[in-house]
């Protein structure tokens, strides 16, 4: 095959890429499920599960903010905590701390002026490589929860201490298990 006749080919095949991709559909009366599971259209009314007629400030677009449960948010996140703890070498989510990941994760969403660093720990074992590496893991492990549960990308940093910054000193399994963490700090 010729160079002219190989580009001629992937001319075509562009071309086609590009015309299969044409769509006929007009996104401005595209059906759009509210979070309330109502099917409204995409003309403004998306979210808040009433027509345009009933409610007049729901065409203006933006969402309103409830102060009491921002504050509530707010709330659970201090109480849930800011450490997360992990098994040996894993870098598993355990399910009982994903009510701590949880809580968070809506703070970061009502005030999306927040921000926060996810620093990852390990105990003492496993060389200084090994172990930055897997705090890495862990503080990613954290924030990619928090992301899918709402928190933007621009809120959160992913950090490794490794075992440089240990929370309890010692050579037992108690020590450890205390310092294979990730903790939640503000930014």
């Amino acid at each position: 095959m010729t160079t002219s006749s190989f580009r001629t080919l992937l001319a075509l095949a562009v071309a086609l890429a590009i015309a299969g991709c044409a769509s006929k559909v007009d996104l401005n009366e595209a059906p759009v499920e509210s979070r309330s599971g109502n099917p409204a259209t995409a003309s403004g009314t998306a979210g808040s599960g009433t027509t345009a007629g009933a409610n007049p400030s729901a065409t203006s677009g933006v969402a309103r903010v409830d102060a009491a449960s921002a504050a509530a948010a707010v709330a659970a996140a201090a109480a849930a905590g800011r450490t997360i703890y992990f098994d040996y070498d894993s870098f598993v989510l355990k399910d009982q701390f994903k009510p701590v990941v949880d809580a968070h994760a809506k703070t970061l969403t009502t005030n999306r002026n927040k921000k926060l660093v996810v620093e990852g720990h390990t105990d003492e074992r496993g060389g200084r490589e090994y172990n930055l590496a897997l705090g890495q893991k862990r503080a990613e492990t954290v924030l990619r929860t928090l992301m899918l549960l709402g928190a933007r990308d621009d809120q959160l940093e992913a950090v490794s201490f490794g075992n440089e910054k240990p929370a309890v000193t010692g050579s037992d399994e108690a020590a450890w298990a205390k310092n294979r963490r990730a903790e939640l700090r503000d930014r």
